[in-house]
């Protein structure tokens, strides 16, 4: 299960993701992302990995896809979610 949090404000965007990325979840945040998008402007996002348990392959493409269109922030403190930090912004 994943669950998503979109937090906004003037100067940013924050996608919160809690749980596992895989599978179903996947396609749930693109679909997600896919309304976020326009509605960044000149906003800033952040990537709140902090809660993420688990990411499969797709789901790791679409955090490098999210975050090589917007060189989004990513938080992470957990091994685990630094890890991932790590795998999605290498180039």
């Amino acid at each position: 299960m994943l669950k998503i949090t979109v937090e906004e404000n003037t100067d940013a965007v924050i996608l919160k993701l809690e749980g596992r990325l895989a599978g179903p979840w996947v396609a749930e945040l693109d679909r997600l992302w896919e309304q976020t998008l326009p509605s960044l402007a000149e906003r800033k996002l952040a990537l709140d990995l902090r809660e993420i348990t688990y990411a499969d392959a797709s789901g790791i493409r679409t955090l490098k896809l999210i975050y090589s269109q917007t060189a989004a922030a990513v938080l992470a403190e957990t091994a685990w979610s630094q890890y991932l930090a790590e795998k999605v912004t290498a180039s």
